[in-house]
């Protein structure tokens, strides 16, 4: 279980979490919604020990994260960032392996590792020698979630997995995503701008507005009974782009 008791983070002298609480139960997946300047990958960069909270406490399986060896900590989070975030001067290869070989884990153990993810993600072996701008946007994306699950962390932080990628690719892998879910059973937290995207890849959600959760739960819990009027006002927008983008295909 992971849990942010009255988490508060300033940068920049504004605040960027204001005394955040939430409870994510181990093994599912929960997705962190709202406009640009929320919060969201803040959450993440907290969980993940890359930032620590000016006030506030963050436990995972009941213990204060910052309490533990942070290198430790980390291996067993999985990071995966928009567009993969890959080196773009190393291959594909060293940039699945770099940090298994950095902690100078057993070569063939993180081979048979790799060739048994690229089985999951659908991506073949014969890339491994390119370099990622010689992939497409999609093959970019199951790089970076090799990446992140080379080392078969317990929690997976997914930060915008699917942006910038056209509808059909993003359609494809958000399918891909979900029954890799399903499969692995790991503690997902993600955010995406996408609530089409958040409802169909997690089983609950977390609504953001300037550095404060608003509201969370289920999908119906925001549309039947909206925590106020905040909420009303996101959700009415969403649907209003939903459908001028559906007048536009017209």
């Amino acid at each position: 279980m992971i849990r942010f008791l009255s988490v508060s983070k300033r940068l920049n002298d504004d605040f960027e979490l204001k005394s955040v609480n939430l409870c994510l139960e181990r093994g599912t997946t929960t997705a962190l919604i709202g406009s640009s300047g929320s919060g969201k990958s803040t959450v993440l960069r907290l969980l993940s020990g890359l930032l620590e909270p000016d006030q506030g406490t963050i436990l995972v399986e009941g213990q204060n994260i910052f309490h533990l060896d942070l290198s430790a900590y980390r291996q067993k989070i999985g990071f995966m960032v928009q567009q993969g975030g890959l080196f773009p001067h190393l291959t594909v290869e060293q940039n699945v392996l770099i940090v298994g070989k950095y902690l100078k884990q057993d070569r063939e153990m993180l081979q048979n590792r790799l060739d048994s993810l690229c089985r999951l993600v659908s991506l073949s072996t014969q890339l491994m020698s390119r370099y990622p701008h010689e992939l497409s946007g999609g093959q970019r994306q199951r790089v970076g979630l090799i990446r992140a699950l080379m080392l078969d962390p317990e929690i997976l932080l997914l930060d915008e997995p699917l942006g910038a990628l056209d509808p059909i690719v993003r359609h494809d892998l958000q399918q891909e995503l979900k029954a890799l879910f399903a499969q692995l059973q790991k503690t997902v937290l993600l955010v995406t701008h996408d609530v089409h995207e958040a409802q169909y890849l997690a089983e609950h959600l977390i609504l953001m507005h300037q550095g404060a959760i608003v509201q969370d739960g289920l999908m119906t819990e925001f549309l039947d009974s909206p925590a106020s009027h905040y909420v009303t006002k996101f959700f009415s927008a969403w649907n209003q782009s939903i459908q001028a983008q559906s007048g536009n295909q017209g």
